[in-house]
């Protein structure tokens, strides 16, 4: 099938090198022309494991190709996909739909013969609808329809979220349209993987319920580590516990400084609005956006605490910069209220991230930028910890003792053992355990 992709960011690049990956044509437009260059010149603008791998052999099949101008492939296209940002709009929380259907406006001039219009970036209940109006007001005569197929990628393990997905859920409101999709995902199909078709609103909801509900599984492990510091217990075997639980589940309870990224803040807060705009308030989404952002603003005391209740002239070691491992992304990172309130607080600070360098040099200033781990750590007063990248778990704690001005570690992700980490000499505070000292 000829697939047209709209928007070549983190969403739009993945699935289109995915969609090629199954072997159909695929052309991803983008108005950035830059951006564009880059890719054909076989750069990718985005960090994300094997990417780079998937666009090169693609592209070398003649299955995968970039352009400004979406004229061609959409008249071409059996399927148009939109994946542009939805932001959140500043000053209300709401999804900011500007890019979307101006997309939809630029697609409708160009299309040619029946197209499926699938909206693959994350949009409130009610998008699609719109989009088909401003499609038939662009162009009364087209021959479409609308179909809501949200992604559920995780960034760092992107590519296999999409060809081995949990399910895929499609929204449609036509035979002929579900048909389009089933052949899209004809890959999936023959491996037996769920493919949900609802419809259109349905699909839109599902999106935003279920990372409302992985957020607030988030934020209530990191309430429970609140507690169990208090009382000198283990969030990891409190989580351990609920876990086994089928009604429950591991994933999405480990605790830590807070969520970030480019989905769960923006979706949370969309979903509420959305919500309130229906005069139906979300208490436990509300609960769990307030309580995150709090924390987030809160971890940087802990450094002040294990660094006996002041910062004022002190030097902080900070390894991760970006929301989560495997990314560059730094769009909602904790390590954005963090830093800045141990500046506040007088520390100077020296951070080094694996890939999120550039960008976080964009959005911090006032530190020094190391280049690598090591670098970050003489005479430094104290070590946090802020992204869990694997770099980090296997740090040579002796260099990394001998460097330090005082042995001093703040581990927010609790990757090293509490007590290895007392006979090692450091005063070892941790999230939702019971904090160490020599």
């Amino acid at each position: 099938m000829h697939v047209t992709m709209i928007g070549t960011g983190y969403v739009g690049l993945v699935s289109g090198a995915c969609f090629s990956e199954f072997g159909h044509d695929v052309t991803c437009v983008d108005k950035d022309a830059a951006k564009i260059e880059a890719l054909q010149a076989g750069k990718i603008p985005i960090f994300e494991p094997g990417l780079d791998k998937l666009v090169e052999s693609n592209v070398a099949a003649g299955r995968l190709s970039f352009t400004t101008d979406l004229k061609q492939p959409v008249a071409n296209a059996d399927a148009v996909f939109i994946a542009v940002g939805t932001p959140s709009r500043r000053g209300d929380g709401h999804a900011d739909l500007t890019y979307v259907f101006d997309a939809a406006r630029e697609i409708a001039a160009a299309l040619s013969g029946y197209t499926v219009i699938v909206t693959k970036s994350t949009v409130p209940v009610g998008t699609g609808a719109e989009v088909f109006k401003v499609i038939a007001e662009t162009r009364p005569d087209a021959e479409y329809d609308v179909v809501s197929n949200p992604e559920f990628l995780r960034e760092g393990a992107a590519i296999s979220d999409f060809m081995r997905p949990d399910r895929v859920v499609v929204g449609a409101e036509s035979e002929t349209a579900r048909d389009v999709m089933r052949e899209l995902y004809r890959s999936l199909f023959l491996n037996e993987t769920p493919v949900m078709f609802t419809a259109r609103q349905t699909a839109e909801l599902i999106k935003y319920a279920a990372n409302a509900f992985l957020a607030t599984k988030i934020t209530f492990i990191n309430e429970i580590a609140d507690l169990c510091e208090q009382v000198d217990a283990n969030v990891q075997d409190v989580a351990r516990g609920i876990g086994l639980d089928g009604r429950i589940g591991a994933k999405f309870l480990h605790a830590g400084p807070g969520y970030g990224g480019s989905c769960f803040p923006k979706d949370t807060l969309a979903l509420l609005r959305t919500a309130e705009g229906l005069d139906l308030p979300l208490e436990i989404v509300k609960a769990t956006v307030a309580v995150n952002d709090r924390r987030k603003k809160d971890m940087a005391q802990k450094v002040v605490d294990a660094c006996g209740g002041s910062l004022q002239g002190k030097t902080v070691a900070v390894l991760g910069l970006t929301f989560k491992p495997n990314t560059d992304d730094m769009r909602d990172s904790p390590s954005l209220d963090i830093v800045p309130a141990l500046l506040a607080a007088g520390a100077k600070v020296r951070a080094f991230d694996p890939e999120g360098m550039d960008e976080a040099r964009k959005l911090l200033d006032g530190i020094e930028y190391c280049a690598n781990a090591y670098d970050t750590l003489p005479d430094a007063d104290a070590l946090a910890i802020i992204t869990e990248w694997n770099a980090f778990r296997a740090l040579d704690i002796p260099r990394v003792k001998e460097l330090m001005k005082a042995p001093v570690l703040v581990d927010m992700r609790n990757i090293y053992d509490p007590e290895n980490m007392r006979e090692l000499g450091f005063t070892y505070v941790s999230i939702g355990r019971p904090a160490v000292q020599p």
